[in-house]
């Protein structure tokens, strides 16, 4: 069902997280790429952002246990766990060759208006929904009740949307904060020590917006993000997902191009964005985001929220994450754009 004021909320901690990690270390939230930066160059601030992202499921179920994320059933069977690992592997590919997933391209590449992000999004968009309608075509879900159309909103009670706010308030305060103060309490080394205190803080806190944000949004919930892909069947379309755009990515626009790139980020000395633009769009780079989309499209599981479903799950965790590993490293280099760009 169509949830507002829950998916606003948690939209808003979505920006939050990627524009905290963009003016105070200057990187892009790209999960796909800290992912696989915990493999190949694992770095304390990379641990930090996992850490940050493990940490959102503490304030939810101490405080908003109804806001858990409700997970699919853990694979049991042989056939299924194939299944899981190759979906993995296939958004594993798709996010190497595309150099991007939901959160580097749309969240945070829109927001800067990238032209190339735009393309990504563009292509793994549709063709998520096609394969949701071609793979499930009764395009039922768990979260759409049977005798009223998904589109219909529901709303939190009154307390749990005021602890709802103090939550998010809190949270993106401390994050802007205590990183700071971090800094000013230790010997920082300097603006190009990529382990300094303040930039692991930062990393922690925007972990931890990420990983609420996305609970919070229900963009975590695979039934949630294939409701969403049910469109343009309206009786059975969760339109929630839109609240992501309005929240999450047009005030990240609004921020950047108020504040800019002129100043260089509190704890780096430059900002370490793509570089790529509509010219360098090419048929590896749309095959990829295609690809992407196929995985995506199956079960509604994209690499923010698979981090996640692995700390709850850890055996789909091993099978999906494995798969998403052995299908990047499957990637030619040549397909390859840019690293970390999401």
């Amino acid at each position: 069902m169509f949830t507002p004021i829950e998916t606003s909320i948690g939209a808003f901690l979505l920006h939050q997280g990627s524009s905290t990690l963009l003016f105070q270390n200057g990187a892009v939230m790209g999960a796909s790429g800290y992912m696989r930066k915990i493999v190949s160059s694992p770095t304390r601030g990379t641990l930090a952002f996992f850490a940050g992202m493990a940490l959102s499921f503490l304030p939810l179920k101490v405080f908003l246990p109804e806001l858990a994320t409700v997970y699919p059933p853990v694979p049991t069977t042989w056939p299924a766990a194939i299944v899981t690992a190759v979906v993995g592997a296939l958004v594993g590919w798709g996010t190497k060759a595309g150099s991007g997933c939901t959160s580097g391209h749309m969240l945070c590449g829109l927001a800067r208006l990238s032209g190339w992000s735009a393309v990504a999004v563009a292509t793994f968009f549709p063709v998520a929904m096609i394969t949701h309608h071609l793979v499930h075509p009764s395009l039922r879900t768990e979260v759409c009740a049977s005798d009223v159309p998904c589109y219909t909103p529901t709303y939190p009670s009154r307390a749990t949307t005021i602890s709802l706010l103090i939550l998010a308030a809190t949270t993106a305060l401390a994050a802007r904060i205590i990183p700071r103060l971090v800094a000013n309490c230790t010997k920082e080394e300097g603006k190009q020590n990529g382990e300094s205190p303040g930039r692991q803080a930062t990393e922690l806190f925007a972990g931890l917006e990420f990983g609420l944000g996305l609970h919070i949004s229900q963009m975590a919930s695979p039934a949630k993000v294939l409701a969403f892909l049910s469109f343009p069947n309206m009786k059975l379309w969760d339109p929630s997902m839109m609240l992501v755009i309005l929240f999450g990515i047009v005030p990240s626009l609004i921020e950047i191009q108020a504040r800019g790139y002129n100043k260089p980020p509190r704890f780096n000395s430059k900002f370490d964005l793509p570089s790529q633009t509509l010219k360098d769009v090419d048929w590896k780079f749309v095959l990829g985001a295609a690809v992407f989309g196929v995985g995506w499209g199956l079960t509604g599981t994209c690499p923010g929220p698979a981090i996640l479903r692995a700390y709850a799950q850890p055996t789909w965790g091993m099978l999906w994450l494995g798969g998403f590993w052995l299908g990047g490293e499957m990637v030619p280099s040549a397909y390859h754009h840019v690293t970390g760009a999401c």
